[in-house]
């Protein structure tokens, strides 16, 4: 099993581990796109402040953002499963998880970002600030950047199990799964279920479709679940006790989507 997250938008403060070494990275096939994102970001935090929060997108109580990325290459490390937090990575707590689920998390994790393409939860990495809908003065918009060295490194990355890509929209422009890679991935809504007038009605849950998200891979991690496809994790999920509609796409090369319907957020 792939799991397939986006970071968070904010990020907890780096670490006291040596500096980043990007060839230690998962997915080494990344490291030369890597280092491009990477030189580009400090050139540009470094030379202009003005510039730079335009293209970041910061608003002036998160000028110091700019400051931190022009330090990316000395500053401290510390694993990426720390670097990220947020709705979804709080429900997840895989501070909390036991020995087997944290391992299982490290192998089946992979978190999207606009400045490293992606990383593993255990990758070792600094706090930084650049999301994959910055378009940046030479590499141009990050989603389309990185859908050549993503489309490289991915097949291979997925293996021969469930892909379970829960990323938001901006960051699944970078790769999109194709062909038998598809036909094993799942896309996971979230809705909630209200009777009104004595009919069911269903919403698209917003803020809380992150935390349902994060509590149902901590569940499949600490009940040791890897499925090999999204039958198989329709059916790891209903046993999890989840409410879950799904219908096998009608031809091959598409991925299934999956409805997981909630009643409380």
């Amino acid at each position: 099993m792939l799991v397939l997250l986006p970071p968070s938008e904010g990020k907890a403060a780096g670490g006291t581990g040596a500096p980043l070494e990007i060839g230690a990275l998962s997915l080494p096939g990344l490291s030369v796109p890597r280092q491009a994102v990477l030189d580009e970001l400090v050139e540009l935090c470094t030379a202009d402040e003005a510039k730079a929060q335009q293209v970041l997108g910061l608003s002036d109580g998160l000028k110091g953002e700019i400051a931190k990325n022009a330090g990316l290459r000395t500053a401290g490390t510390r694993p990426a499963g720390e670097i990220y937090t947020g709705v979804l990575y709080d429900a997840l707590g895989l501070a909390s998880l036991d020995t087997r689920a944290h391992k299982l998390a490290e192998r089946s994790l992979l978190v999207f970002s606009g400045l490293w393409g992606a990383v593993r939860i255990g990758d070792r990495i600094p706090s930084y600030r650049c999301s994959m809908g910055v378009k940046l003065p030479g590499l141009g918009a990050l989603g389309a950047y990185w859908r050549a060295p993503m489309a490289e490194v991915m097949p291979e990355a997925a293996g021969e199990g469930l892909v379970l890509d829960l990323r938001s929209a901006a960051y699944a422009t970078a790769w999109k799964p194709k062909g038998e890679v598809a036909d094993r991935t799942a896309t996971v809504r979230v809705l909630q279920s209200k009777i009104v007038a004595g009919v069911e009605k269903r919403t698209v849950v917003s803020h809380f479709n992150k935390a349902t998200k994060g509590r149902m891979v901590r569940d499949l991690l600490s009940a040791g679940c890897s499925p090999e496809g999204p039958a198989e994790l329709v059916e790891a999920l209903r046993d999890l006790g989840y409410v879950v509609e799904a219908e096998a796409p009608g031809k091959a090369g598409k991925a299934w989507a999956i409805d997981v319907i909630v009643t409380e957020l």
